[in-house]
């Protein structure tokens, strides 16, 4: 009979902590402000941003996921990516990125750009030459069209705004997930992919609180 309660103690008391609420993400641990409040495109809109990079393997395997979360997103969520940019050497995937939606075959070639770097393994995220004969073959494009977007008079100034995105937003790898230009959370901040996207929800429910309140 003890051990019967005693087991039976177990199952509830276990039972009592898979019911509990998971606790609420914490600022400064699972995400943070933003160093500067970085103006939205639409400020009727909650907008998300993913900054990311092509040659990086967690926003590879980030990338499905957030696809299939974006998809769940209410009408007054917007979503956009802008291609993180710390430093130089990652410029030629940024200007893969913004020349492939230049030409319109970002919704395209996405996916297979990211699965040529790190599924293949056969397109170097850094080599210029060989991203432009990549694009060229994968679109069906004149060469000449693809060289001419890639290196635009307008790609530097997409460039710098992405630079100066990513300084404001405080971003220290990719990917990040920034809200509404106010906060900021990750994987490694919050865990894991599945987690940086619950943080990215939490926040998003206190936006349209906040909102709510002011209507």
């Amino acid at each position: 009979m003890k051990k019967f309660l005693a087991t039976l103690m177990l199952l509830l008391s276990t039972q009592v902590f898979a019911d509990a609420p998971a606790a609420a993400p914490k600022q400064g641990v699972d995400f943070d402000a933003t160093v500067q409040t970085i103006q939205t495109d639409n400020p009727a809109k909650i907008e998300v941003v993913e900054l990311f990079w092509y040659g990086c393997s967690h926003c590879y395997h980030m990338d499905p996921v957030l696809n299939a979360w974006v998809k769940k997103q209410a009408g007054d969520v917007a979503f956009k990516r802008i291609p993180g940019l710390p430093n130089a050497s990652w410029a030629p995937m940024a200007r893969a990125y913004y020349a492939m939606e230049t030409l319109g075959m970002l919704e395209k070639l996405h996916t297979p750009l990211f699965d040529v770097i790190h599924k293949a393994k056969t397109l170097n995220p850094t080599d210029e030459v060989a991203l432009i004969a990549w694009i060229t073959n994968q679109s069906g494009l004149d060469k000449v069209k693809v060289e001419a977007a890639y290196r635009s008079f307008s790609m530097d100034t997409k460039l710098n705004r992405a630079a100066q995105y990513f300084r404001a937003s405080g971003a220290t790898g990719v990917p990040s997930i920034v809200i509404d230009g106010k906060f900021i959370t990750s994987s490694t901040m919050a865990g894991d992919n599945d987690k940086a996207l619950k943080v990215a929800d939490y926040i998003i429910g206190n936006i349209r609180k906040d909102k709510a309140k002011k209507k």
